[in-house]
């Protein structure tokens, strides 16, 4: 088995030709470029066997040679930029199982399966690599310029890998970022492996909801945070496509994709102290900004408008509200289209995940923060959902007194908390604690739909306020007006039975058995 490690940057087509020219990595470069072509055939099942369990199965052809290789699709298994990977030349274009013993795939490689594989996708490319000599460590830069295959379509392929033959993994990092400031490339978080099974199963630019994460036992807090921020970075990034497109729920999951982040640079705030942290997560903000006010008012519209709109057609003012709040959606959607096609929205994919994998935390010698980091995940999970989960419950039992700037305070509490439970599920292993886990994670949801709930009809209130104030001939004010108060006296009716719901659900948290213990 060899451990890749490697980091992928997309580019466009055009930058794709002037890396190749680039005079400070020709400097680099030791021997001459080597260009080839490289048609790989991915099998799975029907039923994608393989996928399921986090594998690919590959025969490439290089010249006359043809290479089988297993991958573990999962990055961070052999740390943040690292896959597992198997590979064995073969004499035929379809895969010999035999070769799978000591391998991922080893448990799987029955007759059975044999039968059921078929080939799924291919990717052709023409290859230009060099090798490149960096702060006494070798890598291998490969510039990829081609097509994912399914039969009927066709995705285009430009990217750029880093590959680690020897020495510091840092490097991948001091070169990445000296190419991106070359030219425009932006961090790759999909294998091309992923991208031929989304374009096989038709799901291209479609909206991908969050993977889930298995944190190695023996890790520690820094190992884990790595491997946890760089998933939900993956959430963030494999949803631009869709958001770009105008989806709503495209824009949805890369805002859950970034709370998670949030979330867990909140949890792991004693591990990642630092004015780089700072930066990074001020960022974030930004994008976390720039694209909230589409989903405000999606789900305004979803859960309120919409229904009146068919429920009472006629209604005074309900259409021209519903009108007003179209327009609003289509600006919202365009200030988010413009920030995910900004510089500054490019930029922020790679200088995360460098500083998810190797920032300045990662390195420090200071004795203390080396401490923090090298605490045992688990240990440190236990830690932090120990002193949570009281606190909630205290603050639950007091919420009728909350004003609702507290509330939102809290809910965001229980969000963070939840997001702990399936950060750190896998540390904690077992049928009893996967049952205490479950019971946990179904309070800890019912609390966050309620102050959820809660929290949308504040910000319905002050999307209403900014309807109302907008300029316009005085009837139409009057009639949206109405609207908005017919649909704001609903709410009003919602609030004591979300406050009651929310309640209920706290009174059970305490007396749920903890999972980390």
């Amino acid at each position: 088995m060899a451990a890749e490690i490697e980091l992928k940057l997309e580019v466009s087509s055009a930058a794709a030709d002037e890396v190749a020219r680039l005079p400070w990595l020709r400097q680099l470069a030791y021997g001459p470029a080597t260009r080839e072509k490289l048609v790989t055939v991915y099998f799975d099942t029907a039923k994608r066997k393989l996928r399921e369990r986090g594998l690919s199965l590959r025969i490439r052809h290089a010249g006359k040679k043809r290479l089988q290789t297993i991958k573990a699709l999962d990055k961070g298994a052999r740390g943040a930029f690292g896959r597992d990977e198997w590979e064995e030349e073969v004499e035929r274009d379809r895969p010999d199982l035999a070769l799978a013993a000591g391998t991922a795939l080893e448990k799987l490689a029955t007759r059975k399966l044999k039968r059921k594989l078929r080939p799924v996708f291919e990717t052709a490319v023409q290859r230009t690599a060099m090798t490149l000599q960096c702060d006494g460590s070798d890598v291998e830069l490969a510039i990829d310029r081609g097509h994912i295959g399914t039969g009927s379509h066709r995705e285009p392929i430009n990217e750029v890998e880093l590959e680690l033959k020897r020495g510091d993994p840092a490097v991948l990092g001091t070169l990445a970022e000296r190419l991106a400031r070359s030219v425009p490339a932006s961090y790759g978080v999909l294998a091309k492996a992923e991208r031929g099974y989304a374009l096989s199963d038709g799901a291209t630019a479609q909206p991908v909801p969050a993977g889930s994460i298995v944190l190695a036992a023996g890790v520690s807090a820094g190992e884990a945070f790595t491997a946890i921020g760089l998933s939900c970075l993956k959430q963030i990034v494999a949803n631009q496509d869709a958001a770009r497109n105008g989806e709503a729920e495209g824009i949805h999951q890369m805002r859950i994709g970034l709370r998670r982040l949030r979330a867990a640079a909140s949890l792991f705030k004693d591990v990642i102290r630092g004015a780089e942290t700072e930066a990074v997560k001020a960022e974030l903000r930004w994008l976390t900004d720039e694209l909230g006010p589409a989903r405000e008012v999606e789900v305004l519209i979803a859960d309120r408008v919409g229904p009146l709109r068919r429920a009472e057609p006629r209604a005074t003012g309900v259409g021209i509200l519903g009108q007003d709040l179209d327009a609003r959606r289509a600006a919202a959607l365009e200030r988010a289209k413009t920030a995910l096609a900004s510089e500054r929205y490019r930029r922020l994919g790679l200088r995360t995940a460098l500083w998810l994998a190797q920032g300045h935390w990662a390195q420090t010698g200071d004795p203390l923060a080396a401490a923090r980091r090298d605490q045992p995940a688990a240990e440190f999970a236990a830690e932090v959902l120990g002193k949570r989960l009281p606190k909630i419950a205290k603050q639950i039992a007091k919420l009728e007194q909350l004003n609702p700037r507290a509330r939102h305070k809290t809910r965001i509490a229980v969000k963070k908390l939840r997001y702990a439970a399936e950060f750190f599920a896998s540390l904690f292993p077992g049928r009893k604690r996967g049952a205490r886990r479950r019971r946990v994670g179904k309070i800890l949801k019912a609390l966050q739909g309620s102050l959820g709930t809660l929290n949308d009809i504040e910000a319905h209130k002050r999307l209403a306020a900014e309807v109302i104030r907008a300029r316009g001939p005085s009837g139409r004010k009057a009639q949206k007006s109405f609207a908005i108060g017919f649909i704001s006296g609903q709410e009003q009716k919602q609030i004591v039975a979300c406050l009651a719901a929310a309640k209920k659900a706290g009174r059970r948290l305490p007396a749920a058995r903890p999972f980390w213990r």
